[in-house]
């Protein structure tokens, strides 16, 4: 068999088998007309909020494919609207499903917890397999159109790392907008809905409740999968591009055909999704981790007859084999720390009963210690692939193609790990319905174990986003090397120095934009909604309807607004520093853009996890419950995480990946 056929094959498989999802999900019941009208305002502003995102996106577009077009060449620029489009495609797709199988999950939750599980999981399917096969026949086709088979006859690096930079312009908007829009709705929700009303979550009464569901999915369903879309692509580029260098032809096939092979496993894998009736949180995660086991396996027997097929090098199997054990890895070391059912989590709920705190010290303290072993697994796969492959043509410094490889590796379970990470937000959903329309107990008690699940799988995808984040980065950090000719940073030359440092700072100065644009919003909502409790006669009795369509223009505008500086502190700064002080200067900041980008990612994101979880803990009746001092003082914990784990966080995935492809997309004005 024609390896090559493989990525295409797959690829249109993947669309397929969305497309017979999407069938499933539809066919499903959407409950009572309060029901429908519930997630018909959750799915109009999702979809509201997705338009003006992507009509101000289009703008930042148009002005890439200009400056692409003029300085590099039109192949570039051409590839930079695929990739664009292609991403926008993924998420569209996705979040149009997700905000229909949210109502649709709930009415399955009258008929059992495994119906309702299997419509929550097909919906997050989709968004997962629409994301691996768009990008790999995105990436397949902009390689037969714009290089093809005499693809040494072109500039590759220039041409087909266009299109990993039209999905990376999409991801930081997505991810950033998506993020300060879901936790300014959020925060601005629980501080004066639970805290201050003292009325529970998802209560209809609550004006910001509506936009609270609107953020889950354009946070976690579009903004996640634009992330992971971009990692995806990202990696596999940058396999090719070394691999150009290492292999030749065969160099450039094998990481596409990996991940075509993953996408095929993916879609068996979701099959093994099932549970029963009454199960308790760890084994509902068991039967989601069924399928990611699965899928691993057959990902693991596939690459040994690839590498046969292609490379014929089986130092090559085993750099993509541990790239995917290491994402699976980290993120059972993330699950650990951010779980309830562990001691760190539970030891932050206990400080609690302190205060808020010493609530926040613990969390904290949790976080930070929680960046030890992520760092030392990618370390270990670093340079454990590095050193197995760095004999295959030491003239090409082929040990970096073992690093891109272990990437790819990692990503190659993307389809059905981003199918249980996108299931969250739909269970998180279902549950809101199932609390507004009033469906009762026993009802509620299957979503919340389905929502339970949801917390754990959505803490354990953004560990695995971070890990594939930093391997990406640095996949592309030696595409860059390799096409700008810089083999040895040197660190003992005052511009690489300077470099290092203004790296590693900008992730902290892009944090503070995000940190701060989910205060603004959050600012507004509050303001909105204690008005609307004070100035609506009856709002509070449950006698009259809160305008929630207001909460969620607050929210939008204040994303759309505050989206656009780091989002071009993330473009503009690779492109001055190489400018400025050359091309080895500019290795030396993204280095360490990305050790500390890598870093404060992990950190903020499995601190905001447990503070969350740790809230959760006792609302389940621990340490006081409900309306305890503890409680109180957990909440206030989990406000602060809020951002840290769902806005700024996830978007320094973003910045790292996205300062990398910029630096080698413009690495002909650098050399």
């Amino acid at each position: 068999m024609d390896l090559g056929v493989l990525p295409p094959i797959s690829g249109i498989c993947a669309l397929v088998f969305v497309a017979f999802l999407i069938r499933k999900v539809m066919k499903e019941g959407y409950g009572t007309e309060k029901m429908k009208e519930i997630s018909d305002a959750i799915h109009e502003g999702a979809m509201a909020f997705l338009k003006t995102e992507y009509t101000a996106i289009l703008i930042f577009a148009i002005f890439m494919t200009i400056i692409l077009a003029g300085l590099i060449n039109v192949p570039t620029a051409v590839a930079y609207i695929g990739g664009a489009i292609c991403s926008s495609a993924a998420g569209f797709i996705g979040m149009n499903i997700a905000t229909k199988a949210n109502v649709r999950t709930a009415e399955a939750a009258k008929k059992g917890l495994d119906n309702a599980l299997k419509v929550a999981f097909s919906g997050g399917a989709v968004m997962g397999l629409s994301i691996v096969g768009i990008g790999l026949l995105g990436i397949y086709i902009a390689y037969i159109t714009l290089g093809g088979q005499s693809i040494q006859d072109y500039d590759v690096i220039n041409i087909i790392t266009g299109f990993g930079l039209g999905a990376s312009s999409i991801a930081l908007f997505a991810r950033v907008g998506g993020g300060i829009f879901t936790k300014g709705a959020d925060v601005g929700a629980d501080l004066v809905g639970k805290v201050e009303a003292g009325i529970p979550e998802d209560d209809p009464r609550n004006p910001a409740v509506i936009a609270d569901n609107v953020g889950d999915n354009v946070g976690d369903v579009a903004g996640m999968g634009a992330d992971l879309f971009e990692s995806y692509v990202n990696a596999i580029i940058a396999a090719m591009v070394i691999g150009l260098t290492v292999y030749g032809i065969t160099g450039v096939i094998f990481p596409m055909a990996l991940a075509g092979a993953g996408i095929l496993a993916s879609i068996v894998g979701t099959f093994f999704v099932s549970t029963k009736e009454g199960a308790k949180t760890s084994e509902l995660l068991f039967a989601l981790r069924k399928g990611v086991y699965v899928t691993a396996i057959l990902i693991i027997i596939a690459t040994y007859f690839l590498v046969q097929g292609t490379v014929e090098d089986i130092n090559v199997f085993y750099s993509a084999v541990i790239g995917l054990v290491v994402g699976v890895a980290i993120g059972l070391i993330t699950e650990y720390y951010t779980s309830s059912g562990y001691g760190p989590t539970k030891r932050v709920a206990e400080s609690a009963q302190t205060g808020a705190g010493t609530n926040i010290i613990s969390g904290l303290s949790v976080g930070m210690k929680s960046t030890m072993m992520p760092i030392l697994l990618i370390a270990i796969a670093i340079v454990v692939a590095y050193s197995l492959c760095s004999g295959i043509n030491p003239e090409s410094n082929s040990g970096i193609y073992g690093i891109a490889v272990a990437a790819v590796g990692m990503l190659s379970t993307l389809g059905m790990t981003m199918s249980t990470d996108a299931y969250g937000p739909i269970a998180d959903n279902a549950g809101g319905i199932t609390e507004m329309a009033g469906l009762g107990k026993e009802i509620r008690k299957r979503t919340d174990a389905l929502d339970a699940l949801g917390n754990t799988t959505a803490a354990t995808g953004k560990g695995f986003a971070i890990a594939s984040a930093a391997l990406t980065a640095l996949a592309l950090l030696s595409a860059y090397t390799t096409a700008t000719g810089v083999i040895v940073i040197d660190l003992t030359k005052s511009e690489v120095i300077a470099g290092v440092f203004i790296g590693g700072m900008l992730p902290f100065l892009f944090s503070s934009f995000t940190m701060d644009a989910v205060g603004k919003a959050a600012f507004g909502i509050v303001n909105e909604v204690r008005r609307q409790f004070k100035e609506i006669a009856g709002l509070m009795e449950g006698k009259a309807k809160a305008d929630y369509a207001t909460c969620v223009n607050i929210s939008t505008k204040t994303a759309i607004k505050e989206m656009i500086v780091p989002g071009l502190l993330a473009v503009t700064a690779p492109i001055i520093m190489g400018l400025l002080l050359g091309a080895e200067a500019l290795g030396g900041l993204l280095a360490g853009a990305i050790v500390s980008g890598f870093l404060l990612a992990v950190m903020m994101a499995n601190t905001g996890a447990a503070w969350d979880n740790a809230k959760k803990y006792i609302e389940e009746g621990n340490l006081g419950g409900k309306g305890s001092n503890a409680h109180k003082a957990a909440v206030i914990g989990d406000t602060v995480g809020d951002p840290f784990k769902d806005t700024a966080g996830p978007s320094l995935n973003i910045l790292i990946k996205l300062m990398s492809v910029v630096a080698l997309v413009f690495a002909p004005l650098f050399i």
